[in-house]
């Protein structure tokens, strides 16, 4: 159970940006509006997160998918899912190739080289390249650059994506997995040639993020946690701000469904 002597609520984040302090902040203050004490401990890795939520050290975790199913794995399916953006449903990744490379099929990635995220990234390496599979690519026949960076953070920074955009810009790769939140926000800030790179194909749609607690989380602070996440109103400015950072419109309860394909991808590629 929780070590929290109080009615507090104390949910651990990962500190992969300086705006996450900001994000938290807000969102605290916006609880304590709500009749609800929340605090929040940064932490440098989901890892330490995990062990930290395992161990009870906090209350809730606000956790990448990754951590999402490892948590369950660890509970033996036990532990309690709490909310998640309206983001975080259907999300997809994208195999991205240079134009001049005359791919214009999956099995064109036959003997070609394909840049990937890093090793502990759902949208740029864990479920594309899983998804690539059933879609009848044999990546033993494909060249694997990956670009390690920021392990520990499950993607969230985006820097292995961002290098492999780089490495198709260079002509290092002739094509790359990213996930869809970062091709549309570097297109949109006009970082993208499209007339140089282009998307070859989409993944089937997955889930993201989630809040997660163990199953002896006090019931008191679950109802109190989930009245005063939901009641964040896009319609508010002061919570349009924190909304905006974190990347979503609308809090929603939790679903699991969505999990399915990471759960066989780590299966597949004994990444538990």
């Amino acid at each position: 159970m929780s070590t929290s002597s109080d009615d507090t609520i104390l949910l651990g984040a990962v500190a992969y940006d300086p705006r996450v302090v900001t994000i938290w902040e807000g969102i605290r203050d916006h609880f304590q509006q709500e009749g609800a004490s929340m605090d929040f401990i940064l932490f440098s890795n989901y890892e330490r997160q995990v062990d930290a939520l395992m161990r009870g050290h906090i209350d809730i975790a606000w956790n990448t998918p990754l951590a999402h199913v490892r948590v369950q794995r660890r509970t033996e399916g036990r532990s309690r899912s709490l909310g998640m953006r309206d983001s975080d449903r259907d999300f997809r990744a994208r195999v991205v190739v240079r134009r001049d490379a005359g791919i214009s099929t999956l099995t064109d990635l036959h003997g070609r080289t394909l840049a990937v995220g890093s090793r502990d990234s759902t949208q740029a390496r864990i479920l594309p390249l899983y998804f690539l599979e059933q879609a009848g690519v044999d990546l033993a026949r494909v060249k694997l650059l990956p670009f390690d960076t920021d392990v520990g953070r499950h993607g969230d920074t985006g820097t292995s994506e961002l290098a492999v955009l780089q490495a198709l810009r260079e002509g290092v790769a002739d094509a790359g997995t990213v996930g869809d939140l970062v091709w549309v926000t570097e297109q949109a800030a006009g970082r993208i040639d499209t007339a140089l790179i282009d998307t070859l194909w989409a993944t089937p749609p997955f889930d993201h993020c989630m809040f997660d607690a163990l199953p002896t989380i006090d019931e008191g602070k679950v109802a109190r946690f989930q009245k005063a996440l939901f009641a964040m109103n896009w319609e508010n400015p002061a919570h349009r701000r924190l909304l905006e950072l974190e990347g979503l419109k609308q809090w929603m309860p939790p679903r699991e469904a969505g999990y399915a394909s990471l759960r066989a991808a780590l299966d597949r590629q004994g990444l538990w």
